[in-house]
């Protein structure tokens, strides 16, 4: 039967990886990692919608954009445990030791955070925080639309991320568990199909430019993610965990940014 259903074991690594939620997971293997990155953004699509409903909530009971954009930028953190943004922290420390890749790696594995990582941690919330308000700001719906965008955006990089052009950079942990399983097209069709599927709700939600503004930003997210990414192997030599939680934050404020350019608010 295990055999039969690698899909639906690469859901449930999915969803018991990229979240809080707790699923029984029965495969660790390779083909099921791969088969997790590329449902990793409908695990995105649950948990940006969580993350989009309470922000609305709270925009309608009058608490405005801004909170609106706290609520639902801290339930996207309090789903994953913040371990994105960890790794965002721990890579920010790594790279901007300026040290070798094996020092480097070894900064990123420590359990403190230094300078650096603080400084990114907080320009990317406040990054994230400004431009979803600017979304809740025009309406519940437009702010939800931004928050989906974003969530969707950050685990479709991930897939990206896991391409088998890319190795790992240390043996053990996440990273080498699911570097190089991910197909080129696997990750371009489920992006391609993200930002359509995007593209349609927004457009049937929202109207207006948000139709082609939603699609365009998570193209803009995933981008940065890969800007990222290039760095992160030239620097490190591969992915790990860590690049990988960098990768999502990263193209989570992409898209959040690009959205507020390209779609308005």
């Amino acid at each position: 039967m295990s055999g039969r259903l690698p899909a639906l074991h690469g859901l449930r690594f999915a969803v018991g990886t990229l979240s809080v939620i707790r699923v029984r997971v029965d495969r660790w293997d390779r083909p099921t990692a791969g088969a997790a990155m590329l449902w990793a953004p409908l695990v995105g699509l649950l948990l940006g919608a969580a993350g989009a409903a309470c922000g609305a909530a709270v925009a309608l009971l009058g608490g405005g954009g801004l909170l609106a954009a706290v609520a639902a930028i801290g339930v996207l953190a309090a789903l994953t445990r913040g371990l994105h943004l960890d790794g965002l922290a721990d890579v920010a420390d790594g790279l901007g030791s300026g040290k070798p890749a094996e020092d480097a790696l070894r900064i990123m594995k420590q359990s403190d955070i230094g300078p650096f990582g603080v400084l990114v941690l907080v320009l990317v919330l406040l990054g994230q925080i400004a431009a979803a308000a600017r979304a809740y700001d025009g309406g519940a719906w437009r702010g939800a639309a931004a928050v989906v965008t974003a969530a969707v955006a950050a685990r479709c990089a991930l897939g990206w991320g896991c391409l088998r052009s890319v190795p790992a950079a240390r043996p053990g942990g996440l990273g080498a568990a699911v570097a190089g399983t991910v197909r080129p097209w696997g990750a371009a069709a489920v992006t391609g199909g993200s930002a359509l599927a995007l593209g349609a709700a927004a457009a049937a939600a929202v109207g207006g430019r948000w139709g082609y503004g939603c699609p365009a930003a998570l193209l803009v997210g995933v981008g940065c993610g890969w800007l990222l990414l290039r760095r992160c192997v030239r620097r490190l030599g591969g992915i790990t965990g860590d690049v990988l939680g960098a990768l999502a934050e990263t193209a989570a404020t992409g898209a959040l940014l690009g959205l507020a350019l390209l779609g308005g608010g």
